[in-house]
């Protein structure tokens, strides 16, 4: 029978997301936790990830933790095998590794209402904890959409996220489906060395030019004698980017100027006029995330590269055709249509108090109190929840603000004392979505004439944060206990005389708006409570 082993907090996931929350678990003086990872190594993404070319597209000392910071990054836009290192070099730093159970795929877990935890199945046994962190990420299932004939083809196919590196793409006739951050990286790697070359664009992206170079032996040894040098990069590199919030949330207009350096990049690289009408989006720049390369366009306008407007239509046999009506004989296809974002894979594997997945539960849409908390499911956090997404800055910045989240909400249940856990209030969450959402209408997200993966099937932009990280960072600073019902477990009964059972405690009892409670409202009324309890 495999081993069952219980913890305080399980992780789930250990890439950016799940290693930071290990760390900081660790940094908060708890270690009785378990990361529990599908896969052989850390990494997530960027161990998954690695096709040709594959790279960041927000500076490297910005796509790093404020806590780890690496003086030694190789360029300003460091590629994937040297962020997989970063987070390998984590794992090692601040001793991770005992915590980590690699090939642990987590099949279930439910919550136990008696006990108050999450009972884990995993492929290789199971696991119970009192707190579950979820840190699987959305860019971590690859989605390949459902093509008439796809079946049939007898000829290569992968997803640029599951790469075929036993496979020689040289000499080959090649398809690519997608026009994303991986397909504008893909094209230029493969271009010289395949046969032909025909991409299937169903909508052309914006792409500025990319400013990556080497960082200099001089610049690395500064940053390691003098650690603030690095610090300095970093809010630099950070503060440019709060200034350009404003004009992807509130006024899509000042984009223009944007918009118009974007067209002229394409015009020094593409004289066809044709292939640049097809490469010309007819949308707001920004609706859709902003690319960077200096080597695509020139790429798409090499003779052995054909651009097929429209998306791929079907497959028969060997040919692929368009929604054109253009026809190709290829040896292989490959996929860069991106992830199930908005659909979580982990979600129909969650199961909550009342029974229901967390799939059932985001049937209309997801939704989390600050990206982090869903209701019907306690002790249960998410990192890079509903609406935590950002269109032009690095991801590790709200990842850490999500992780002061996590740190507070175990301090919180330490102040509870006991068996205890937190249930946020559906007033909460519903509260919280409503404020981010009608902030969402004015963005370019939604106003700027896109169809993109932001948008979930509703057409519904659950995935990015409206504002500014600075924002979400204070939102996310501590618990607001008027948010939360706080559950408790019936004390085991010693006295065989019978004995009234407790009554749950609970921090304040519901109201419409929650923002009218004070914070200290609920921690003096489980204060209270809980000296009634005592007298009792």
């Amino acid at each position: 029978m495999a081993k069952h082993e219980h913890v305080r907090v399980a992780v789930i996931g250990s890439g950016f997301g799940g290693l930071g929350a290990a760390v900081r678990l660790r940094r908060e003086g708890i270690t009785d936790f378990v990361v529990l990872e599908r896969a052989d190594s850390v990494g997530g993404t960027w161990r998954d990830n690695s096709y040709p070319g594959c790279a960041c597209d927000v500076p490297s000392h910005l796509y790093s933790f404020s806590f780890a910071p690496n003086p030694d990054w190789p360029r300003t836009f460091s590629g994937q095998r040297h962020i997989r290192a970063y987070l390998e070099h984590v794992a090692d730093t601040f001793g991770l590794r005992p915590h980590l159970r690699l090939n642990h795929e987590v099949t279930k877990m439910a919550w136990n209402e008696e006990e108050l935890r999450w009972d884990i199945e995993t492929g290789r046994g199971s696991f119970s904890a009192d707190v579950v962190v979820s840190a699987t990420g959305p860019l971590s299932d690859p989605k390949i959409p459902d093509i008439p004939g796809l079946d049939g083809f007898t000829g290569k196919v992968f997803h640029s996220a599951r790469w075929d590196h036993d496979y020689d793409l040289r000499g080959k006739r090649v398809a690519m489906v997608g026009t994303g951050a991986s397909a504008i990286q893909i094209v230029p790697s493969i271009q010289p060395e395949v046969a032909r070359l025909t991409l299937f664009q169903r909508t052309p992206p914006w792409v500025m030019p990319r400013m990556d170079r080497a960082i200099s032996g001089p610049e690395r040894w500064l940053h390691r004698k003098l650690p603030a040098t690095a610090t300095l990069r970093r809010g630099i590199l950070w503060g440019i980017r709060e200034l350009q919030v404003g004009a992807f949330t509130k006024h899509p207009g000042e984009l223009g100027l944007v918009e118009k350096l974007a067209k002229a990049n394409i015009a020094r690289a593409v004289k066809d006029p044709a292939l640049r009408a097809k490469l010309t989006p007819s949308y707001r720049i920004g609706c859709k995330r902003i690319l960077l390369s200096n080597a695509y366009y020139p790429a798409l306008a090499q003779p052995n590269v054909d651009v097929v407007a429209g998306g791929l239509k079907e497959v028969r046999g060997n040919v692929v055709v368009g929604s054109d009506g253009t026809e190709t004989e290829v040896d292989a296809i490959i996929f860069g249509t991106g992830f199930h974002v908005t659909d979580m894979p982990i979600a129909p594997r969650v199961v909550g108090a009342d029974g229901r997945s967390l799939a059932e539960a985001w049937k209309g849409g997801m939704e989390a109190l600050r990206g982090a908390t869903a209701a019907g499911f306690p002790n249960w956090m998410t990192i890079i929840g509903p609406n935590t997404g950002l269109g032009n800055s690095s991801m590790i910045l709200m990842i850490e603000s999500q992780l002061n989240y996590m740190a507070d909400y175990l301090r919180q249940l330490d102040v509870l004392g006991g068996r205890a856990a937190l249930a946020v209030r559906p007033s909460a969450v519903n509260a919280w979505n409503r404020k981010v959402q009608n902030r969402m209408e004015r963005t370019v997200w939604k106003a700027g004439g896109c169809d993109s993966w932001y948008l979930d099937a509703n057409g519904r932009n659950t995935t990015l944060w409206p504002g500014t990280t600075g924002e979400f960072r204070r939102e996310t600073r501590q618990v607001d206990l008027s948010e939360y019902e706080v559950l408790r477990a019936p004390k085991p009964v010693k006295d065989p005389k019978p004995v009234k059972a407790v009554e749950p405690v609970k921090a304040v009892e519901p109201v419409e708006d929650a923002e009218a409670v004070t914070d200290a409202e609920p921690v003096e009324a489980v204060r209270a409570a809980r000296k009634k309890e005592a007298a009792s």
